[in-house]
């Protein structure tokens, strides 16, 4: 699996250390500029982790003599009361880099979590969780790597490495096989996708010989129509189902036989994983 790292995490970081710590921090200037501490954060619940790097980020911007050392690694599955991580350093630094340290790791391990909830639900189908671009602003590659340490898969980054047709671009160019015509004079290099409200659009995309098609809001019976259909075809479509898909209905998705699923709310609907970070301060 992917676990490379996003190329713009020291600029998030740095981007969420300059918006608390602004001109400096005035509480953590209470303690002596001499004082270290030691630091432990845990779990108090069930979740798989992620944002280790972005807490290493942090401190490292913060304070370089900080030392953090980790037992756990993203991806992991962590249980209740597990110990993350231990850190010595500077006072100072240790305090003042708490809450954007947490932020990062809480919001990257309830990410993470979700992707693998659903990955779970739809183990030994043969099916595919991916994200879409529904992601917190300023945290979209952030959230895509943490949806892959949870094990799902991400859809297009961006508006620059797919193409998605969806109903206001085929109602703007004219017709499905319009545009996907257009798709292909634009940007040969890239996957183009059709979303599909119907069975007849999907005879649309079928005949355009677009990449994939996105079943939008279909039922289970009309999901399996369309997977009957396709893998007729001498060259079957990737088959993407979404609209309205929850933990309990969708491995009933995925049994139709469809390619893979796409959740919104992975990475929309994010409950942060409830940590808790320990300091003990000495001269």
């Amino acid at each position: 699996m992917d676990r490379s790292l996003p190329a713009d995490l020291n600029d998030s970081v740095a981007r969420a250390l300059a918006e608390d710590v602004g001109t400096g921090d005035l509480t953590a200037g209470l303690v002596p500029a001499s004082a270290r501490a030691r630091a432990r954060v845990i779990t108090r619940e069930s979740a798989v982790l992620c944002g280790t790097h972005w807490v290493d980020a942090v401190f490292a911007q913060l304070d370089p003599a900080i030392r953090i050392t980790w037992h756990a690694a993203d991806g992991d599955t962590l249980a209740p009361d597990q110990l993350l991580l231990e850190a010595e350093g500077p006072a100072r630094g240790l305090l003042t880099g708490e809450r954007t340290a947490l932020n990062f790791l809480q919001t990257l391990s309830g990410t993470a979590t979700a992707a693998r909830r659903y990955v779970e639900a739809i183990r030994d189908t043969g099916c595919t969780i991916l994200d879409t671009r529904k992601t917190i602003p300023g945290l979209r590659l952030a959230q895509k790597y943490a949806v892959r340490c949870g094990g799902g898969r991400n859809h297009r980054i961006g508006l620059f490495d797919g193409i998605l047709i969806k109903e206001n671009h085929i109602a703007a160019c004219g017709s499905i096989g319009a545009a996907v015509a257009a798709a292909r004079r634009l940007a040969r290099q890239v996957p183009v996708e059709v979303e599909v409200e119907s069975l007849e659009e999907l005879a649309e995309a079928f005949a355009a010989d677009a990449d994939l098609a996105l079943l939008d809001e279909f039922s289970l019976a009309e999901l399996g129509i369309a997977v009957e259909r396709n893998r007729a075809r001498a060259r079957p479509l990737g088959l993407e189902a979404s609209g309205g898909i929850e933990l309990d209905t969708i491995r009933a998705v995925a049994a139709t036989g469809v390619d893979f699923i796409s959740v919104g709310a992975i990475t929309k609907h994010v409950r942060a994983v409830d940590l808790s970070m320990r300091l003990t301060v000495g001269r």
